[in-house]
């Protein structure tokens, strides 16, 4: 019987959001929410930048969302948007003009209070101070932005010199969370050190960059999101996040009652964290799912014949089986299936390698003497970049170099520094690179595949996926934008654009007096409603 390798681990590339919110439910019927005491959280990567704008990983989005509201939050059932910090908006019916109005009353931790410049400033350093580098999705979010106007002192109103329908939802991220004028008047860097001030339900206490983290109750906190539970103040007055990467000994501070939550519980973990009476919070994350994006000017991936093949020559589910484990899912999209307007195409990129075989034969592959094909003395053999970043990641594509041998498909894996693989990526330096991106919303297939966006393909037009891509971001109705945005997923399977292979899990352990932590929209934590039974 195949046994789940011992990876798992942050997500690769996160960048915002739609998952179950479920309960732990530990232990069965806790009574009443108990408010006071402190959560021990042990993370399986160190914290990054405590700025909320440019935290790039989970385990660092885990830490920095509970210091910052965002104008609006996202329901992680149904997807919609709701009330947050503004209590209601207009869109424009050509989607460049939004109008916020906010709710009055709100405070920011050094005693400030939110207005409409507040937003402004906090849009305008995005954009012009952290720029595309520091805070690459934030800027993605901003695209088009031309400036805030305080109408009035509660009335914001946004605007893009281009049709931008993304940013309803885009608002409710935590890359786009509100800060103080204190804190959005510092440089990129000096954001990173610890001391932001948000008006979120949780302060920073202490933030060791690399290390360690601990936030704390916000007293008088009055304004949660119509997705909280309840209303009013945090229930905990503390969390401390600590850092221990090694999963056994993750699992074994949780069994012991040294920690109380803990990220990335592996299948293997489970029986030990049930066995003292606690559980396994698991959901998949939103956005694209793990795949493999070909370059298509470079080597065989030029060919659209092959980039099909692929689509059918990877068995996803002894992916699953093999080296993850049950939490997680095999990918059906080129979204995930937690994604709002996710179209499930699983029937088109089933696992079939006799099909594979003919089509590449048809195309002219033939295999050679050592069973790789080549076609014109090309041997039909790329390169895949990919980082570290997710645990999972090389066992996942040395299992994919296997699958994909067996039908003459010679895959080098090329494994890179967070450093040298960011280098490389935005030099369009590969054949093809690993990867995934979260987010709660179908944009992502623009900011990833669109020509005037990041377009890791180097691809040229394809007039039906551009039309499909940039259209969406005119629609102010749902339904249509939604119906947009499955034709466009099809249209990037349909051309060989990514080649998906696994959805992303979150499986967070939690002691048996843990009750309420909760998933967001994005598939990240939610530490308001959370309360310890004694």
């Amino acid at each position: 019987m195949k046994r789940p390798v011992a990876l798992l681990g942050a997500a690769a590339a996160a960048v915002t959001l739609a998952a179950c919110g479920a309960d732990t439910g530990a232990g069965g019927p806790a009574g009443p929410p108990q408010p006071g005491g402190t959560l021990r959280y042990g993370l399986s990567l160190a914290p990054t930048c405590s700025d909320p704008a440019q935290a790039g990983t989970n385990q660092t989005v885990y830490v920095t969302r509970q210091i910052v509201d965002s104008l609006t939050d996202q329901n992680p059932e149904t997807g919609a948007i709701t009330p947050w910090l503004a209590q209601s908006w207009e869109v424009s019916p050509d989607a460049k003009t939004f109008t916020f109005h906010l709710r009055p009353g709100v405070t920011f931790s050094d005693g400030t209070p939110l207005t409409a410049t507040s937003v402004q400033k906090n849009f305008d350093a995005v954009v012009r101070t952290l720029t595309g580098v520091k805070a690459p999705l934030g800027a993605s979010y901003l695209a088009g932005y031309t400036g805030t106007t305080a109408v009035d002192p509660l009335t914001a109103r946004v605007e893009f010199d281009r049709p931008n329908a993304q940013f309803l939802q885009a608002s409710s991220t935590p890359q786009l969370g509100l800060l103080a004028d204190a804190t959005t008047a510092k440089s990129a860097d000096e954001r990173c050190l610890g001391d932001n001030i948000g008006s979120g339900p949780f302060t920073y206490a202490e933030y060791k960059q690399g290390s360690s983290a601990t936030v704390v109750k916000r007293p008088g906190y009055a304004w949660g999101s119509a997705v909280f539970a309840h209303q009013g103040e945090a229930y905990l007055d503390r969390i401390e996040f600590r850092v221990v990467p090694e999963s056994g000994v993750r699992a074994g501070s949780l069994s012991s009652n040294q920690l109380d939550a803990i990220s990335d519980a592996l299948p293997q973990d489970a029986p030990q964290i049930e066995a003292t009476g606690g559980s396994v919070l698991v959901t998949s994350n939103p956005g694209l799912p793990f795949g493999i994006q070909p370059n298509v000017t470079r080597g065989p991936l030029r060919d659209p014949a092959v980039r099909g093949a692929l689509e059918r020559a990877i068995d996803r589910q002894e992916l699953v089986d093999t080296v993850l484990g049950p939490q997680f899912r095999p990918a059906s999209s080129s979204l995930g299936s937690k994604t709002p307007a996710y179209v499930d195409l699983s029937g088109q990129i089933r696992y079939d390698p006799d099909a594979v075989r003919r089509q590449l034969d048809q195309a002219g592959w033939v295999p050679g003497g050592d069973g790789i094909r080549a076609k014109d003395g090309v041997r039909l053999s790329f390169g895949v970049l990919f980082s570290r970043a997710f645990a999972g990641n090389q066992a996942i594509l040395e299992l994919i170099q296997q699958q994909l041998h067996k039908v003459g498909v010679d895959v080098q894996l090329q494994v890179a520094s967070d450093s040298e693989y960011t280098a490389r990526q935005n030099a369009k330096d590969f054949d093809s690179v690993y990867y995934n991106t979260t987010r709660a919303d179908g944009d992502i297939l623009r900011t990833t595949f669109g020509l005037a966006d990041r377009n890791l393909n180097v691809r040229g037009p394809i007039p039906p996926l551009d039309q499909a891509l940039y259209d969406q971001l005119q629609a102010v109705d749902p339904a249509t934008r939604a119906q947009l945005i499955g034709q466009a997923q099809k249209l990037v399977v349909d051309n060989g654009l990514w080649i998906p292979t696994i959805e992303l899990s979150q499986a967070i352990g939690v002691s048996n007096a843990v009750q309420d932590l909760k998933f967001e929209a994005s598939g990240r934590l939610q530490f308001f409603d959370t309360w310890l039974r004694k």
